[in-house]
């Protein structure tokens, strides 16, 4: 990239609201960013003016997250609140011109102010997030933008996996649905699927479990491997393998990052917040509908009822809508009573762990009672 000249450690400074030199160490800075500085042009596109390009440790403060979250809002576009990194332009007034972020391996939030669209300066804030990204040592990257984004991303070597009327998604490693899907064992007969976060798996889990398992021939179960959550992605995965041993026609698989995961959820293009839900679902469920289940033959999805959740019931209601377009039954089962994993996470946060034994599997009583002494 003909322009960049060199790294240098900086520090904003909000008495100013400016970026001041700081020849300290970076770790050590409470609101730091490596910033790259350019010469009058990046490659030969962006015009006249010496533009900086800073990546900044998120969450921004003071005046500098206002003016981001200003500059999002022109361009139509949301702050999610949750990047590890935001990349910024600015031009020689210290205006952003230009931005985008990371969270996990997400990239997300892209923006580029009208004055400087078609020069390359949204080209050159997705390279710099993903250099950072890999010298972190996370190589596959996710994106979702709207789908007049589509070809751009594209030609910087994203390959796209799904798509809707609002959304697509994408990523940077060419067959890597294909990949886990090829990773997947194969079975005859009907089968279905279900998919579940189990945080932690309990007697609820089990008992959808074990009614799908009598409805088809083969189970397919796939654990969210997302973190964030009470329990790790290991944990969750062990206690769905585990607490249901016993059902000898079903199999445990890790969701990866292509099923109700941060890649296939973000929406922050989405202006009006009344879409958010039914965009990033209809996005998940298109994934599953039209990529996942015809190359697994899966005919049948397994949902417990959630009277309790309005997201979660919505995303069953449109699994309702959409899934028989493509030939996959919904099944819905009522719930057990007086059983969520939120109240397990309750009784545990109160430290009430002896209790949690009648709403939870032997097996998942264990893994909780390990945690617990290991990290007391």
């Amino acid at each position: 990239m003909q322009g960049l000249q060199r790294d240098r450690v900086v520090c904003y400074t909000e008495t100013d609201g400016r970026f001041a030199n700081f020849d300290g160490i970076s770790d050590m800075i409470p609101a730091f960013c490596v910033k790259r500085e350019f010469a009058a042009a990046i490659g030969t596109t962006i015009r006249e003016a010496n533009m900086d390009l800073s990546l900044l440790a998120a969450p921004l403060k003071g005046k500098m997250a206002a003016r981001y979250k200003d500059f999002l809002s022109t361009c139509g576009l949301r702050d999610e609140g949750d990047a590890d990194v935001i990349a910024l332009m600015t031009n020689e007034d210290f205006n952003i011109v230009a931005c985008g972020a990371r969270a996990g391996n997400t990239l997300k939030q892209f923006a580029v102010s009208p004055d400087y669209e078609g020069e390359g300066a949204c080209a050159t804030v997705l390279t710099a997030l993903m250099n950072d990204a890999m010298q972190r040592g996370i190589l596959r990257l996710f994106l979702c933008t709207k789908p007049k984004n589509r070809a751009m991303f594209a030609s910087m070597g994203f390959e796209p996996i799904a798509a809707t009327a609002d959304a697509v998604l994408m990523e940077n490693r060419r067959n890597g649905l294909e990949q886990f899907l090829a990773s997947i064992p194969r079975h005859e007969g009907v089968c279905g699927a279900v998919v579940m976060n189990s945080d932690p798996f309990t007697k609820g889990h089990l008992h959808l479990l074990e009614y799908a398992a009598a409805h088809c021939d083969a189970l397919y179960v796939f654990a969210v491997s997302e973190n964030g959550s009470m329990f790790s992605p290991e944990e969750r995965f062990d206690m769905i393998v585990n607490g249901s041993a016993h059902i000898k026609n079903r199999f445990v698989f890790r969701s990866d990052a292509y099923l109700v995961s941060r890649a296939t959820f973000p929406a922050y293009f989405i202006r009006d917040e009344h879409d958010v839900d039914r965009v990033r679902s209809d996005l998940d469920i298109e994934l599953f509908r039209s990529r996942i289940a015809p190359a697994l033959h899966i005919t049948k999805r397994f949902v417990g009822q959630e009277p309790f959740s309005p997201t979660t019931n919505a995303y069953n209601e449109r699994m309702k809508e959409l899934l028989p377009e493509k030939g996959i039954e919904l099944v819905e089962i009522p719930r057990l009573a007086g059983i969520s994993a939120s109240r397990v996470r309750a009784l545990i946060k109160e430290g009430r762990i002896e209790e949690i034994g009648e709403f939870v599997p032997e097996t998942t009583y264990e893994t909780i009672v390990r945690h617990f002494t290991a990290n007391a």
